[in-house]
């Protein structure tokens, strides 16, 4: 009867440190992550433009205005991952490396679209305007989405809801911060609503 007691009790300590090891493990695989915007406040972030931003539901929205919630801090070589609810007809985008916080545009930043119905459709969703044309046609309207950009010196890449849609190399941005995009859509309107924004450095 002993022998099975102390038996029971070395199986159990072996289940324990079993999963301490493998809670450590996952701890180190999504370590180094930090939390831009969680939903509750827009601490660290300047609005430029007048796009009627508010908190609402655990995001941040917009449907009228043209504008941009910028980092304050600049940010060089990391991954970024975001999630995005837009309407069908909405301009929407983030923006990466921005040379100008108070002038934000892909003349002087590298655009990282989200525009379904994009009048040139050439760099509509998933492409990085006047970079790289998607390599994957993704509709982003009407549903969340994820996401994932990632600069790494002159190599750019953009994920979105786990599908690669660039994969290049360009080197006239190195450094700047990262802005949030609420424009006129092709209609002149649409929601765009931003949530999860998480950045890990490389």
């Amino acid at each position: 009867m002993k022998r099975w007691f102390a038996l029971a009790v070395g199986l159990l300590v072996l289940g324990f440190l079993g999963f301490q090891f493998s809670g450590q493990a996952f701890g180190q695989a999504t370590a180094g992550w930090t939390t831009l915007f969680d939903g509750s406040s827009l601490n660290g972030w300047n609005p430029i433009g007048d796009a009627n931003w508010r908190l609402a539901d655990g995001a941040v929205q917009a449907d009228k205005g043209v504008g941009f919630l910028l980092t304050r801090a600049s940010y060089a070589d990391f991954q970024v991952r975001v999630e995005v609810w837009v309407d069908d007809d909405a301009n929407s985008g983030v923006f990466i490396r921005c040379q100008d916080p108070q002038q934000v545009g892909a003349a002087n930043a590298y655009e990282v679209n989200i525009y379904d119905k994009r009048p040139d459709p050439a760099y509509r969703t998933g492409a990085i305007v006047d970079v790289a044309r998607p390599m994957a046609q993704i509709n982003a309207g009407g549903k969340w989405n994820t996401l994932e950009i990632t600069a790494q010196g002159s190599h750019l890449t953009v994920t979105l809801n786990g599908t690669r849609t660039v994969d290049a190399n360009d080197s006239k941005y190195a450094r700047g911060p990262i802005a949030l995009q609420y424009g006129a859509g092709a209609n002149g309107a649409g929601i765009v609503k931003f949530r999860k924004v998480e950045i890990r450095t490389l």
